[in-house]
């Protein structure tokens, strides 16, 4: 028996250890009621808030996660941003505009509700394949998430991970963006945090009448400008409320000049 074979084997014998995240009990009643006509799934927790869910999926570590998205505190599209390993995923919403967003996540499914028990169970026995077979999801949290499409609208706040807590920066607290090799450092009022995700994502999806990239490797918040100095032939350095000094490539310099009207 091949150590493929013998790992189906064993995941055919277990049952799967499913988690329900929703802030709403009927929602979270009605799927532990669908889910008593599939022998092979069992509840092992269910949370009524985002931070409560991350815990109990760091915790815990279900095979399987039933995710509202519009939660208080903590979104679901944001706990999955800062999972650091990812179970498969069920999103379950009132609301479609997630779809996309959702299945570039590499969701197994997303319910709409008010959703039909046949819809439910295709979903779950979907999501059963997929964690028998052994294929599950592989990738890390972070690049499925680089993945992501462009929002409808500006980001209002990051949420990030430092150690084993969770801190959410709102976006006006931010005082630039620096690129890191893979991740961005994004320096805000209370210190700095490191982050897997693109440069691009901030350039296009931060308020764009307040936040320039004035270089390949920085976005600004033009507020904490405190003046634009020269520094050789055709090059500038944007020198900060803080005083941090940043430079200024050619066509961040266009850009601040169409932003700042000088």
């Amino acid at each position: 028996m091949t150590f493929l074979t013998a790992y189906r084997y064993k995941r055919t014998m277990e049952k799967i250890r499913i988690a329900i995240i929703d802030d709403e009990e009927p929602a979270r009643e009605l799927i532990k009621h669908y889910l008593k006509e599939i022998d092979s799934t069992e509840v092992i927790a269910e949370c009524a808030d985002g931070f409560s869910g991350l815990k109990t999926i760091s915790f815990m570590k279900p095979d399987l996660v039933f995710l509202d998205i519009q939660m208080p505190r903590l979104t679901g599209i944001e706990l999955v941003e800062v999972l650091t390993e990812k179970p498969e995923i069920i999103f379950i919403t009132a609301y479609d505009q997630f779809a996309l967003r959702a299945f570039e996540l590499n969701a197994v499914d997303y319910l709409m509700k008010p959703f039909p028990k046949r819809r439910f169970l295709d979903a779950v026995n979907k999501a059963i394949a997929k964690i028998r077979s052994g294929e599950g999801n592989k990738e890390p949290a972070s690049q499925l998430l680089a993945k992501r499409p462009d929002t409808d609208s500006p980001v209002n706040r990051i949420v990030v991970r430092k150690a084993n807590s969770i801190n959410i920066i709102p976006v006006d607290k931010i005082r630039y963006v620096e690129a890191q090799d893979d991740y961005v450092m994004i320096y805000h009022s209370e210190g700095k945090a490191l982050k897997q995700q693109t440069m691009k994502f901030y350039e296009e999806n931060m308020p764009r009448t307040d936040f320039v990239r004035i270089h390949r490797s920085y976005i600004v918040n033009v507020t904490e400008i405190k003046r634009i100095e020269p520094y050789g032939k055709d090059n500038y350095v944007a020198v900060l409320q803080s005083g941090d000094k940043l430079p200024v490539s050619r066509s961040g310099y266009k850009h601040l000049k169409e932003e700042l009207n000088f």
